[in-house]
């Protein structure tokens, strides 16, 4: 027996029976989400994570994504309960309205969830999409149950080619904002009266797309996390130049290092298209240039990490896995100056992966030409808007999110007024006239 008065089950096959937004006493939420390898994940709407690995009947908690254990001790009654005890304190299941469904875009079938808050009040649905992840989106986003809790509906959906969804993975744009498209209108469809705003969220790679589903479709908000006013290639080039500046290059060395990036992207650009190979020879001219530079060994990026170790013979065998169609020079500006509804973006000052600095500058130039767009940079935040601390082999390691960045979510997709701080976010507000 355990402190709630029931029995704990350590069959690994009830692990998903743990899985939901819980209220604590303090009126508080935590979210409890699968992670790796029988492992759960918990979240706070203040940023606060950890993960839970069994011991018996207790789930001990390390921090972040860190392996340090932070204290917490979790014990789940059983599947009927609806009761764990989180630390010293006992949680209670929040009851949410869920729904699975299916639909088509472009002939292909597409498998989602709708996750409502209980009762009938008309409240705001956001649209989940996806970054470039190729997992089931009903599995990992915590989102799903996370903005429910707080009193917003969620329609998440598994990806073409991701989960139970059908054909291939993709990266075209086009198609995916197009199967964004018939998700909102699937939500739409499932909500009826309770559905009273309809937005998009898009994460990283998703970015790119749901603003592109904005401008198909009728929407009243959108929602950019973590993602991009420059194209795929331009991302590559600004994550070297960030990277490399952080190490403590100069502009010489990083603008030899952005050489090998356009070199490789040529190459990537015919990779990801499906077709012949390009650039091989170029390619590899830059890397004999530049391989016994001590500094080569730092030049990372976004892809052309990928590219760079291989040789001309790997590239060509390993070419059919990366044809994702990705549109590498896609610029985004003219779609972000077509949509006129509200927007957020939420940024990262330290993301190594999608670098903030030009995308910032973009969208404050958006905001100045008078689009209704709020932006707010997190300067802690790395790519997820997770914060870190970095290991001894210089790599990050997540540690928790960014304060602020949830209730950020939640109060923007209520459609009130914002609060006049989220952490430390530093905050561009529509000009008074929008």
């Amino acid at each position: 027996m355990t402190a709630l008065g029931l029995a704990v089950p350590a069959a690994a096959e009830e692990v998903d029976c743990k899985v939901g937004a819980y209220r604590l006493p303090d009126g508080g939420t935590v979210d409890i989400a699968t992670s790796t390898a029988g492992a759960l994940r918990w979240r706070n709407l203040d940023g606060t994570s950890g993960k839970l690995v069994q011991t018996g009947d207790i789930w001990v908690s390390s921090t972040g994504w860190t392996d340090r254990p932070d204290g917490v001790q979790v014990r789940f009654g059983d599947c009927a309960s609806g009761r764990m005890q989180f630390g010293n304190r006992v949680a209670t299941r929040i009851k949410l309205e869920t729904r699975d469904t299916s639909f088509t875009s472009h002939g292909t079938r597409l498998v989602g969830r709708l996750v409502l808050p209980a009762g009938n009040k008309p409240v705001p649905i956001v649209v989940l999409l996806h970054g470039a992840e190729p997992d089931s989106a009903r599995d990992t986003n915590a989102l799903q149950r996370m903005l429910p809790a707080a009193g917003i509906g969620a329609f998440v959906y598994d990806k073409r080619g991701t989960g139970a969804s059908g054909d291939k993975y993709t990266q075209v744009f086009s198609l995916l904002a197009d199967d964004a498209a018939a998700a909102l209108a699937e939500a739409r469809r499932m909500a009826g009266p309770r559905g009273a705003r309809f937005g998009f969220q898009g994460p990283s790679q998703g970015g790119w797309i749901a603003p592109l589903a904005a401008t198909r479709t009728t929407v009243d908000f959108l929602i950019v996390s973590f993602g991009l006013a420059v194209s795929v290639a331009d991302e590559d080039r600004e994550a070297i130049a960030f990277q490399m500046g952080l190490k403590g290059y100069g502009p010489d060395v990083i603008a030899k290092a952005q050489e090998i990036s356009a070199a490789v992207t040529r190459v990537f650009e015919s990779v990801v298209a499906g077709g012949t190979v390009d650039g091989l020879d170029e390619l590899d001219l830059v890397r004999a240039r530049y391989r016994n530079e001590p500094w080569y060994k730092d030049v990372y990026g976004n892809y052309t990490h990928i590219v760079l170790g291989m040789t001309a013979e790997e590239i060509r065998a390993k070419a059919p896995a990366y044809a994702f169609g990705t549109p590498i020079h896609y610029d985004p500006m003219p779609t972000l100056r077509a949509v006129t509804v509200p927007q957020l973006w939420a940024l990262g000052g330290q993301d190594i992966d999608a670098p903030a600095g030009e995308t910032a500058r973009r969208v404050t130039g958006l905001i100045d030409a008078g689009k209704p767009i709020t932006l707010a940079v997190f300067p802690n935040a790395e790519h997820g808007m997770t914060e870190f601390e970095p290991a001894p082999d210089g790599r990050r390691i997540s540690t928790r999110y960014t304060p602020g960045y949830f209730q950020l979510l939640i109060d923007y997709a209520k459609g009130g007024k914002l609060a006049d701080a989220y952490g430390n976010a530093e905050i561009t507000r529509p000009t008074a006239a929008n």
